[in-house]
């Protein structure tokens, strides 16, 4: 009998990954990780750590030595929202968002050295068009974004294959507030995790997913406008100033 390659999932206990484990459960023996209670019958081995802590990660080393690994997503966040004055919530949000992603390589890369694997890191495009609002989560995504760059960029010549996963408007838990059904302009997780399965397929690193009410070719105008700040000297933020409205109104109708 054929041993089934394992996947691995961080914050695979709802939403995305918990899609992601859905579609993967056919071909893959799953090892699931979350801080949260797992609720759902997928067939899988279950770990209730936080990813934040680097110690924890023992736990899923030890069970998975000498495993054939070839799928790994670093999916696990929160949405935590401190002020400028809450230094403890910035470190929180951090330490999930980041250091999560962080723990996670620093544990399982040595497992698949010399071995064909495909490492998914769940992103935001809040890290790249930065809207005003949150600026911890924000900071937190931009430097995910930058991270998972860089490992693309160290691992080019190996057989490891990494990927930026970018969702747009994604109807799970932590996005859905007071809302008790799914807005029209969002996608379902499953949606997401189909999007990302093809894109992967095209070995396209930035996986940048669109939603019912804003296409590809919105965020990449979006994400153009906001690198121009720099470039034509406008004020940071320039898209949301009072003062630049109007022109970034009409350069979206361009």
């Amino acid at each position: 009998m054929t041993t089934k390659p394992l996947a691995i999932i961080t914050g695979a206990a709802s939403g995305i990954g918990n899609a992601v484990a859905r579609q993967l459960a056919k071909t893959h023996s799953l090892l699931l990780i979350d801080r949260a209670e797992f609720k759902d019958n997928i067939e899988a081995e279950t770990f209730q750590i936080d990813v934040s802590n680097a110690n924890e990660w023992h736990k899923v080393t030890d069970a998975i030595k000498e495993r054939p690994i070839d799928f790994i997503m670093l999916n696990a966040g929160i949405g935590l929202k401190p002020s400028w004055t809450d230094p403890d919530g910035w470190r929180k949000l951090m330490d999930t968002n980041l250091f999560g992603v962080v723990n996670g390589i620093a544990a399982i890369l040595p497992l698949i050295e010399n071995k064909k694997a495909t490492i998914v890191i769940t992103g935001s495009k809040q890290g790249i068009t930065n809207p005003p609002g949150n600026p911890a989560y924000n900071a937190s995504k931009a430097a995910v974004k930058s991270l998972a760059e860089h490992l693309s960029y160290d691992l080019r010549k190996t057989n490891i294959d990494v990927y930026l996963l970018i969702p747009g408007y994604t109807y799970t838990g932590m996005t859905q507030g007071a809302s008790t059904s799914k807005p029209d302009s969002a996608w379902t997780a499953d949606q997401v995790a189909s999007y990302m399965f093809e894109k992967i397929e095209q070995k396209q690193f930035y996986i940048l997913c669109p939603d019912n009410s804003v296409t590809n070719e919105i965020d990449h105008k979006r994400m153009a406008w906001n690198l121009r700040d720099i470039t034509e000297g406008r004020p940071a933020l320039s898209r949301w100033r009072e003062e630049t409205a109007d022109e970034f109104e009409k350069y979206m109708k361009q």
